[in-house]
């Protein structure tokens, strides 16, 4: 079997047989491949797409190509959640202390922000003690007896993946449907979950711009997460502005906690409980209707909050923080940013207003740069808001002045007023599973 040969074949749009898709994983994980085979492959994809089987094929193949995390010593169904990405996500933080106070295991794990989106991981290390890097028997520990953690990524978890996705970002090869899919439900399958809950993020702040787009995404992960025997659900939300009203590692985690305190804002909390609901119902908890009434249960009970205490206190964190998030670090500078006119807020692209947060210090361009975890921004008006000239919209907190002023100026730009009340979109667009698309109207 040669390398040249497969690209031949994907080139003129042939379908590669799973023996070809191992050999390509394989070899390229040792070394034997060179990366300008692996590109020519990656583009020759881009160009002519995969079958389903080959997707699966593929997502398998980078799957196995290093440790297989086993969850087999948690009790019961373990469920996973995966968001594709967005600004001011942090349903993750809510979703999980929900679920597993009523019963349900999550053993995540989950990654870093890098350019306009945020990480779970950062957001958690603005409380003072967090660890994120623990052994993996302490985490299955935590898993067992709390019921949630959440950690980095292994070194050797998806090697295949760290491989090609480091190819993919420098040869224009990012945005394939097979590609993306694979790359994200092999970490998935590698991760060792019975069910797994997709959450892909559709709008301005999203990878996927557009709602087919985001549907054709998820059906894939979907169809991937079957044939491997998972059950897979997924959700496509809105991130056409950013989720909730805090975008910023500190500020996160603070939304976070007045969420599961019940007074969060209404975004946040109407796509966390939809994410609640699927995760319980994949769990066997009852149906979505049932596992809804569960989850607003469990934070109006306070047994949701309790939770995502237990489970800061097991990976080091100061709890005293999320009683009283005053005791934060706070930022330096605090900048209200005014409206200029009279109106409604007609849109906020959230991708600028990402960009806009990792100016401000709160994310990162390159992997080696040094987050400010009090960093980021505080809406006062979202889309759909009436606003008088000179009210404050938004602040922006940061450490200087500088990085204040190049943030202000994205920011201004991300931030339209127009005299026309916008049109309110959905919250949930569609939830995907092996039996087809149902589009959801919420508002």
């Amino acid at each position: 079997m040669r390398m040249y040969d497969i690209i031949e074949q994907k080139k003129k749009g042939g379908e590669l047989s799973k023996d070809e898709i191992n050999y390509f994983i394989n070899g390229y994980v040792a070394g034997k491949i060179p990366d300008y085979q692996v590109s020519a492959l990656l583009m020759a994809i881009c160009f002519n797409g995969m079958t389903g089987r080959e997707t699966a094929d593929l997502t398998m193949a980078m799957a196995k190509s290093g440790d297989m995390a086993d969850l087999s010593s948690v009790p019961g169904i373990k469920v996973d959640k995966h968001s594709t990405g967005g600004v001011g996500d942090k349903t993750t933080l809510v979703v999980l202390p929900i679920v597993a106070s009523l019963g349900v295991s999550v053993a995540k794990m989950s990654g870093r922000g890098l350019g306009h989106t945020g990480g779970t991981l950062d957001k958690l290390e603005s409380i003072p003690g967090f660890k994120v890097s623990i052994g993996m028997e302490q985490f299955l520990n935590i898993v067992r007896t709390v019921g949630a953690s959440v950690i980095g990524q292994s070194g050797n978890l998806v090697p295949a993946d760290k491989k090609l996705y480091a190819l993919r970002d420098v040869t224009a090869t990012v945005d394939s449907i097979p590609l993306i899919a694979s790359s994200i439900m092999s970490k998935k399958i590698a991760a060792g979950a019975d069910r797994i809950l997709l959450d892909v993020k559709t709008g301005s702040g999203a990878f996927m711009k557009t709602v087919e787009d985001s549907v054709k995404l998820a059906e894939a992960m979907v169809a991937i997460g079957e044939e491997s025997g998972r059950r897979t659900v997924a959700l496509v939300t809105n991130m056409d502005q950013p989720l909730g009203k805090a975008v910023g590692n500190a500020l996160e985690i603070q939304e976070v906690c007045m969420t599961l305190r019940g007074t969060g804002p209404r975004d946040l909390y109407e796509i966390c409980m939809h994410l609640a609901a699927n995760m319980l119902c994949l769990a066997g908890k009852g149906s979505l209707k049932q596992c809804r009434v569960m989850a607003e249960k469990s934070i109006a009970d306070g047994s949701a909050y309790e939770k995502l205490k237990q489970m800061v206190a097991a990976q080091g964190g100061d709890v005293s923080v999320l009683d009283d998030t005053s005791k934060f670090d706070r930022a330096n500078i605090a900048y209200d940013v005014k409206a200029e006119k009279d109106g409604f807020v007609h849109a906020i692209n959230a991708e600028l207003c990402g960009t806009a947060s990792m100016q401000l210090g709160a994310g990162r361009e390159t992997k080696d740069d040094v987050i400010d975890y009090s960093a980021g921004i505080v809406f006062n008006k979202k889309v759909g808001d009436s606003v008088k000239r000179g009210e404050t919209v938004a602040t922006l907190y940061t450490s200087s002045d500088e990085l204040c002023k190049a943030a202000a100026k994205t920011f201004t730009a991300a931030f339209s007023i127009d005299t026309a009340q916008p049109e309110v979109k959905p919250y949930v667009y569609a939830r995907i599973t092996k039996d087809g698309v149902q589009y959801i109207s919420d508002k």
